[in-house]
């Protein structure tokens, strides 16, 4: 008997891009809008570390450039950022994947840090050139909300059965 494994809940995978998607344009305050998570990056990150035989470099560049439209920033800003992300998140998914909740959420701070860096870098090549400190309040937002959505995205992952 053959058994094949398709691929199967990529709607939960979609859906949960869509959502990330959404958390990423929702207006916030100017005194808090540098404190807001990197939603899609986390996401991006977590699907790349559960499941990297399906998300990798391909899916962060396709849902990089949907970033970049979303958010009216230079077309392949968040792309190339998102792809270097995803390479990386893969490549490190088995060492991650082992670390304890608080180890991860240190590494999803420096994987975001390096996210918004590259992002930054690149839009401050096509403008004037301007030092922005938000990226650190990011990657902390990102680092203390990590261990609720690993396991949100965890918990819908094995309901569903994604794999």
């Amino acid at each position: 008997m053959n058994l094949v494994l398709r691929p199967h809940g990529t709607w939960v995978i979609v859906l949960s891009f869509i959502f990330s998607f959404m958390l990423s344009i929702m207006p916030l305050p100017i005194w808090i809008s540098a404190w807001r998570p990197d939603w899609v990056a986390m996401v991006l990150i977590y699907w790349c570390i559960a499941i990297p035989h399906r998300t990798g470099v391909a899916t962060g560049w396709s849902v990089g450039i949907i970033h970049d439209v979303l958010n009216n920033t230079l077309l392949g800003q968040h792309a190339l950022s998102l792809c270097i992300i995803a390479y990386i998140s893969v490549k490190l998914h088995l060492r991650i994947r082992l670390f304890p909740r608080l180890q991860q959420a240190i590494s999803i701070a420096g994987l975001i840090i390096i996210n918004q860096t590259l992002s930054i870098w690149i839009y401050n090549i096509f403008t004037n050139f301007q030092i922005d400190w938000s990226v650190i309040f990011s990657a902390i937002s990102s680092m203390i909300l990590w261990p609720w959505l690993f396991v949100i995205l965890r918990d819908m992952r094995r309901s569903y059965r994604v794999f």
